[in-house]
């Protein structure tokens, strides 16, 4: 009886500091007032915990100066400037992007290593990174070392071990990544791995163009295209990981080949690699290029033009047919999907309206990514962080003295 007792204070602990900790790593710096009103606890026990974060190294605390405040102002509890920092990757056929990120989604330093048109190999990837965490730990200049990799896949993944099932675009097939990363990196941290979709509307929904939404849909559309999906605020993954891959849904068995052995492949209509073919842009696809037709769309092209508005058509049906079955609030359009939603909102639009059943209700948002590019990434980020925000007193990081 005297051990359980003894235990439920500090699990009430452990949660009011992870409680504390997620609101400043989503929302940066907040006052105690404010910090108080959401945890529905005392200030003398918002003081308590602050003054552990503070101990642990992942917050700081301030005194506003100056304004018009009558009376004593309330202190401001934001992410800790040395505070542990993540490295997150994100793979992509055309490039490796990845940057060394702190608490709150701060961006301390970035690495980019491009790929070219070949495949690349696993064994390559993972050095790769293994590279480019030293040379990101570096630029960080922070007093320690990250605390973990997130990385981002275009493929799906078996989040309990890390492993690549299949990335059609990679051509890679049962890819053990995280084991393999992990192997290369000094100091053996861990690395968790996450599809690419999955993770961008997780970094859009903690903190991005999605936060007030309990019902979204993130379409990805590079060279592979993908589904991040959350339901009720939580997000959709299926029985071993794989919802959200509609990227070879069929949609017309007539259709363009596809690389996955089929034809007519949704990729086919909206990929990037379709994109530059009605663009008539014989070239191996890149970010690059993609850009190119958008930038020549935007100013008058009428190949391009034309393009672009195919693609928005395309896509416009392919989210009919998504509303039909999620019902979702809110669609965030990634990659080249942006710009085709820049272009051409209104071949959307309309495509969209047409192909959704009862489309006299509450019409669906479109909307660009609040992070951009930038969304798989920081969403692998997240993955990196989540222990430390789940427990902060589980890893014990503190600052060297």
């Amino acid at each position: 009886m005297t051990a359980s007792l003894t235990a439920r204070p500090d699990a009430i602990r452990r949660h009011n500091l992870a409680l504390i900790l997620g609101h400043v790593h989503r929302d940066g710096e907040l006052t105690r007032a404010e910090l108080t009103q959401r945890l529905g606890v005392s200030r003398s026990t918002i003081g308590a915990l602050v003054a552990d974060l503070i101990e642990l190294g992942l917050v700081d605390e301030s005194v506003p100066s100056g304004g018009d405040r009558v009376g004593r102002p309330s202190h401001v509890v934001g992410p800790h400037p040395e505070g542990p920092f993540v490295v997150a990757v994100d793979i992509d056929v055309t490039h490796i992007k990845s940057a060394a990120i702190g608490l709150g989604g701060l961006v301390l330093a970035r690495d980019r290593v491009p790929t070219g048109p070949d495949r690349i190999d696993p064994a390559d990837v993972a050095e790769s990174i293994a590279d480019a965490v030293e040379r990101l730990s570096a630029g960080a200049r922070r007093a320690s070392g990250p605390i973990g990799i997130g990385v981002s896949v275009p493929g799906t993944v078996d989040p309990r071990t890390g492993t690549v099932g299949v990335a059609p675009n990679l051509g890679w097939r049962r890819v053990a990544l995280a084991k393999m990363i992990a192997d290369r990196v000094t100091g053996r941290l861990p690395v968790t791995v996450g599809n690419d979709a999955n993770l961008s509307v997780l970094a859009e929904f903690s903190r991005g163009n999605a936060r007030d939404c309990d019902d979204v849909v993130y379409l990805i559309g590079r060279i592979g295209v993908g589904a991040g999906i959350i339901v009720n605020g939580a997000p959709l993954r299926g029985r071993d990981g794989r919802a959200g891959e509609i990227g070879h849904n069929v949609v017309d068995t007539a259709g363009p080949p596809c690389h996955c052995g089929k034809n007519g492949c949704l990729e086919t209509y909206i990929g990037d690699v379709a994109l530059l073919t009605l663009a008539r842009r014989q070239v191996p696809p890149s970010d690059e290029q993609t850009e190119s037709v958008l930038a020549a769309a935007r100013a008058g092209d009428a190949v391009a033009l034309s393009a672009v508005r195919t693609v928005a058509e395309s896509v416009g049906r392919a989210l009919g047919s998504l509303a039909n079955t999620l019902n979702p609030q809110r669609v965030i359009l990634g990659g080249s999907l942006s710009g085709v939603l820049d272009i051409a909102r209104d071949h959307m639009q309309q495509a969209l309206a047409q192909y959704t059943f009862d489309a006299t209700g509450s019409p669906i948002e479109l909307f660009r990514p609040r992070f951009g590019a930038d969304s798989a990434m920081l969403g692998a980020a997240e993955l990196a962080f989540a222990e430390l925000l789940e427990d902060p007193l589980g890893g014990r990081v503190l600052l060297p003295r």
